[in-house]
């Protein structure tokens, strides 16, 4: 798959929106896999929307095509009879370099898909309309697509259920990963119980044990010293029992293993994804250098900050993005600060809910934010907001310094 686009023949309404904004394939294919989605059984759920987007459409074939690097996989497909094509015919690995729906009325009069074996082969294909799958933060994975084997357009509210079909399909997908990380941290939440129950109380209960015996050799007066440290390690005691206790119930949240590293690590990776969106929509982002270090979690932290950056790219239709970082005592703040349509204190209460969006009409699930709270809360990293309808936003998150 390239993503170069050959400049089309078909005329400017049959190509609702077009986006020249180069995808890294590398960051693309990580998240796919990263989703677990690729070749798991058929769900109910996905055949429902491959159903409804056939019947709105009025197209006899309709997937859920995933495009992965040398084929495209259909997690759900109605009536075109395969699992997958190699990428060389894929007309969804066009649609996902493209902004908004992508519609072809006639692949035979388009030169990108004249010599196409679905074209000109079984089963014919004539007529494509596809909506992106994408990530919270704007990655494309796939599409919700409707196909048939004659020449025709759809209505403009045909083109608006598909983008909303898309929409529930990668929330379905988004959920599925929720979901799995869910079980993965219960597991890990399990693991880390038994240690405490077992591995910690040991060693705990068998100093406890010494130092009785050696009181038992000294006077009265010798054993009271020690008898601040027996309850000292009666009360640890108690706590690893307790928390060995807290295993079985649920919604206890564990805390990812933290590291030290250089913060203009993550803010680099970040600033280089959205630099070229927000040439697009003709923003300023800017960061601020830093030399400081912190402890996080590098991988868990650029999902935060990328959310955070890449909603104030989404949501800033004029002016800049600003990303930097300053010192608070023993912590270092770090903050994005906007010049978009800003918030008013209803939206503010209700920004951080999943599937909220403050414009409902925009790209995306509403998932963005409610993932950067739950991130920021596994890490322990406090997360503010400060906003003003028409003055734009400052999002605050405040790590532990190195």
């Amino acid at each position: 798959m390239t993503n170069q686009i050959m400049p089309s023949t078909l005329p400017e309404p049959a190509r609702i929106s077009c986006s020249t904004e180069p995808t890294s394939e590398t960051l693309r294919l990580d998240a796919l896999y990263a989703y677990g989605i690729l070749d798991t059984p058929p769900e109910a759920g996905f055949d429902d929307i491959t159903r409804l987007a056939a019947l709105i459409c009025e197209a006899p074939i309709a997937l859920i095509s995933l495009v992965d690097r040398n084929r495209q996989w259909f997690k759900s497909e109605l009536g075109l009879g395969a699992s997958e094509t190699p990428i060389g015919s894929s007309i969804c690995a066009h649609a996902i370099l493209q902004s908004d729906v992508f519609v072809v009325p006639d692949t035979l009069q388009d030169t990108r898909f004249l010599d196409n074996p679905l074209v000109t082969g079984d089963p014919h294909l004539r007529f494509y309309a596809g909506a992106s799958l994408r990530t919270p933060d704007g990655l494309p994975l796939g599409t919700v697509c409707v196909l048939d084997r004659q020449p025709r357009q759809l209505r403009p509210e045909q083109i608006e259920a598909l983008r909303a079909l898309a929409r529930q399909a990668m929330a379905q997908i988004e959920l599925r990963r929720l979901l799995a990380q869910a079980q993965e941290s219960n597991h890990y939440r399990r693991r880390l119980m038994a240690i405490a129950g077992h591995d910690l109380k040991t060693p705990v209960r068998t100093a406890s044990y010494a130092i009785r015996k050696v009181q038992r050799s000294l006077s009265a007066e010798q054993a009271a010293g020690l008898t601040v440290v027996t309850e000292a390690l009666a009360t640890i005691d108690r706590e690893f029992t307790q928390l060995a206790a807290m295993a079985g119930i649920e919604g206890v949240a564990t805390t990812p293993d933290l590291f030290e590293f250089d913060l203009a690590d993550v803010l680099g990776t970040i600033v280089t994804n959205w630099q070229q969106p927000a040439l697009n929509k003709g923003l300023q982002l800017r960061s601020v250098a830093t030399r400081l270090r912190v402890r996080s979690h590098p991988a868990l932290l650029t999902t935060l900050l990328g959310n955070l950056l890449g909603n104030a790219v989404k949501y800033t239709e004029h002016g800049s993005v600003l990303i930097g970082c300053r010192r608070r005592g023993t912590n270092v703040v770090v903050e994005i600060i906007d010049t978009g349509m800003g918030m008013d204190s209803a939206n503010s209460d209700e920004l951080f809910s999943a599937f909220h969006q403050v414009n409902p009409h925009s790209e995306g699930l509403g998932l963005g934010l409610w993932i950067v709270r739950g991130t920021a809360e596994s890490l322990g990293h406090p997360l503010h907001v400060r906003s003003k309808l028409g003055h734009g936003s400052r999002f605050s998150v405040e790590l532990q310094r190195a």
